[in-house]
């Protein structure tokens, strides 16, 4: 079985008041099929998502109404209790311990000392992702933080990860590790093909993103590109962006797997540290189009960055995520 190298991102899922209205959201947006997924132990029913047949999220009912509605990220680690004790030693929380999931693997999940939180997962008989970087697939993560020093220890400290930083301290000058770009979304992720299944159904106990009443959702448009991709440094010269390359890689274009950006005074007090996952989309303008008419919002429209053409947008029940349309080859 094929797995994923240590601290890439291997799965995503979703928590959602109402399931079957989710399952019709995605199934239109992105062309997801979905089957009946495992409970986790915790955790209520969920389905997995697929795409042409392959593994790419799962949604999961909310078995509390005050979790938050919000797209979770897992990052795969080879001996979880190891990663737990780093996450404690570098002034992280941790806030499920980890647990087992049938033969399919064992996870728990975290927060980093900003308080974005994520997963982690260490597969048994599922991996994670069978397809990404594809369309109607994840892409790209990047956490957004107030306390950008502490958090890029914390990350390096915790999964070993080699930083290249853009914008304010000028594009391809390296923090932890040699200089490089990559393109959000075009491989390069740091693993192989996946193996079968999903490391659980989304069971975050901490809010992990804003949702649909969060500040975030009322910044205007014109703030925007300060923060995420869109103002990484490559076009926005003042802002503050980290590429992140897995342990064990060479930082750069074909390595880079996410990010971190910096939540400036631009915004809310209020606005929480948070992961912003991505998809990959084979048209971004129609796929922001098509998730208003779904019920959605787009809380960021369609723009221009180096990587492509990207959107935020929310789901028909809250959950943030972005879609990312990558550059036309020529």
């Amino acid at each position: 079985m094929a797995a994923f190298a240590h601290s890439a991102p291997c799965w995503v899922d979703v928590q959602l008041p109402d399931l079957e209205a989710g399952k019709r959201f995605y199934g239109e947006l992105f062309g997801w099929t979905f089957r009946p997924g495992d409970e986790v132990e915790r955790g209520g029913p969920g389905v997995d998502a697929l795409s042409g047949g392959k593994l790419v999220a799962a949604l999961a009912a909310k078995r509390d109404g005050r979790m938050p509605t919000a797209w979770g990220i897992y990052f795969a680690t080879d001996d979880i209790a190891a990663t737990v004790t780093r996450i404690r030693q570098a002034g992280g929380q941790v806030i499920t311990e980890p647990v087992r999931v049938g033969s399919a693997g064992v996870l728990a999940q975290a927060a980093d000392p900003g308080g974005a939180v994520f997963g982690l997962w260490q597969a048994g008989d599922r991996s994670g992702f069978q397809k990404q970087n594809e369309p109607g697939s994840f892409c790209w993560t990047e956490v957004y933080t107030r306390q950008k020093d502490r958090v890029d220890a914390f990350y390096e400290r915790v999964f070993g990860f080699r930083g290249t930083d853009l914008g304010a301290a000028g594009m391809g000058e390296s923090g932890g590790g040699e200089s490089g770009t990559r393109e959000p979304g075009t491989g390069g992720s740091g693993t192989t093909e996946a193996g079968t299944g999903e490391p659980g159904t989304g069971e975050s106990e901490t809010p992990e993103s804003p949702d649909s009443e969060s500040p975030e959702s009322e910044t205007p448009e014109s703030e925007t590109p300060e923060s995420g991709i869109g103002g990484s440094g490559a076009d926005m010269p003042g802002a503050d962006f980290r590429m992140w390359s897995p342990a064990g890689t060479e930082p750069g274009p074909d390595t880079a797997i996410g990010g971190r950006s910096v939540i400036t005074d631009a915004f809310p007090a209020e606005m929480p540290s948070y992961f912003l996952n991505y998809f990959a989309v084979a048209d971004c303008d129609a796929t922001a189009e098509a998730g208003v008419h779904l019920g959605g919002r787009v809380s960021v429209p369609p723009f221009e960055i180096p990587y492509g053409r990207m959107a935020v947008l929310h789901d028909n029940q809250g959950a943030e995520f972005a879609v990312l349309q990558p550059p036309v080859s020529r």
